[in-house]
């Protein structure tokens, strides 16, 4: 497939993907996607989100935990 914003050819690759689900942030890691060559866009199908979606669901193996700290780069400074 052509890559939206160069028009650079795509190529599947493995990725990770930072994913929102329930309100809660997931760093899901060997996600298939198309990636491209050129500019590095990565594009996913609606199918690998829906599995990402089902797998989240369920009872799921964790590999690590993390804090993540969400900021606002609109905050008026003093």
């Amino acid at each position: 497939m052509l890559c939206e914003f160069c028009a650079g050819e795509t190529v599947k690759k493995r990725v990770k993907r930072h994913h929102l689900y329930n309100r809660r942030l997931y760093i899901v890691e060997n996600v298939d996607a198309e990636v491209c060559a050129e500019c590095g866009e990565r594009y996913f199908h609606a199918q690998t989100l829906d599995a990402i979606d089902a797998f989240l669901a369920d009872d799921h193996p964790v590999k690590a935990r993390m804090d993540v700290e969400i900021v606002s780069m609109n905050q008026a400074t003093a």
